[in-house]
């Protein structure tokens, strides 16, 4: 090979190297200073005040956990399938997920909740008879899973979006061999986060960590262990924020409270506005609280055209809100996110409702 070549082959090289830094360098990372979001290094919502209430700094957000839901039961797939192809299609789901999240932002929505062990398709559900998990028995991740985790995850980072990611659900957890499995799936998570660069997700180890978990460190007594956990992993100086979260109208324990960078709340059989405000300050006065950002990550109460409801109360109490809307009985199609299948639009009276209040609560 004579020197031009290799010259040649040098420039080559590089320029491919670039190329492909060029593809996996991030554009989104998602930070907290006191009770206060900042994306980039600015404040949410910059000098955005509504009906005389500061917005700045809050993470408005809604429970989107499907974007990877599949379902790993040969005998309960067929509950899922699309009306038009007669069949459940999980990258079908996922596609027509991130061709909605440029839509979303345009609201004003910063964030949304994902989860590896999705949420019930019904909404609601007593038994889970579909395996939807995007670990093996002993913890290993599914490739397939992060396949459709990563197309969401570069898409928020791409639009400056911060969502929540959740590792475990109430119903799935228990396809989780033992103990070691649940610690080998958030090491593994954590891991696989940091070696994509990922710097705009926030965590929740568990959706409401006091409902019916099998495995007793995901219960509230021990669950702050997964958080210290995922703290340590750090990553070039930098490790994720995490959180977990209780059951509808559940104030977190101290342990929770003292070991989280943020905090998160459900308001799920809270019906009145003013009990929002309630959980909000018996939040703040919880032992061992400082100074952090308190977010509702999930609540179906709507009422989104009446001058007080659940979101505008959290949001006069200076705390994000997050909606949670399910296809309920004889409704159609585009009803609700949880709801499997899922449409991911904007097409129903509800959802209207919520990214149109959204929007003016933002300014965007």
């Amino acid at each position: 090979m004579n020197l031009k070549s290799s010259a040649f082959l040098a420039c080559l090289y590089f320029f491919s190297a670039f190329a492909s830094f060029s593809q996996t360098a991030r554009k989104t990372e998602v930070s907290i200073s006191s009770d206060k979001f900042y994306i980039n290094g600015e404040l949410t919502y910059a000098g955005r005040n509504w009906n005389g209430y500061l917005i700045e700094g809050l993470l408005m957000n809604s429970r989107m956990v499907q974007g990877v839901f599949d379902d790993l039961n040969a005998e309960t797939v067929k509950n899922w399938q699309y009306t038009d192809t007669k069949k459940w299609d999980a990258d079908r789901n996922t596609d027509e997920f991130v061709a909605n999240m440029s839509i979303w932002k345009s609201y004003g929505l910063l964030s949304f909740t994902l989860n590896l062990q999705g949420g019930s398709p019904y909404g609601y559900s007593q038994s889970q008879a579909w395996i939807n998990s995007a670990y093996t028995e002993s913890g290993e991740l599914r490739p397939a899973y992060f396949k459709r985790l990563e197309r969401i995850l570069d898409k928020a980072d791409e639009l400056g979006m911060a969502p929540m990611l959740g590792l475990f659900y109430f119903g799935q957890d228990e396809n989780l061999a033992d103990e070691q499995a649940v610690i080998n799936a958030v090491s593994n998570v954590i891991d696989w986060l940091h070696s994509k660069d990922y710097k705009n997700v926030l965590i929740e180890v568990n959706n409401e960590c006091n409902i019916r978990y099998d495995h007793a460190i995901l219960q509230p007594e021990r669950v702050h262990e997964l958080i210290e956990l995922m703290k340590s992993k750090e990553k070039n100086g930098y490790r994720f924020l995490v959180s977990t979260s209780y059951g509808g109208g559940e104030v977190p324990k101290e342990n929770v409270v003292r070991a989280s960078d943020y905090i998160l709340l459900h308001g799920n059989g809270v019906s009145d506005p003013e009990k929002i405000v309630e959980m909000v300050e018996k939040t703040r006065n919880v032992s061992g609280y400082k100074p952090m950002p308190i977010l509702f990550n999930e609540d179906d109460h709507f009422n989104f055209d009446q001058p007080k409801n659940n979101c505008t109360a959290a949001v006069s109490a200076y705390v994000s809100w997050g909606y949670f809307d399910y296809r309920m009985k004889d409704e159609e199609f585009e009803e609700g996110y949880q709801s499997v299948p899922v449409d991911w639009g904007i097409n129903s009276e509800r959802k209207r409702g919520f990214f149109e209040l959204l929007k003016e609560i933002t300014g965007y």
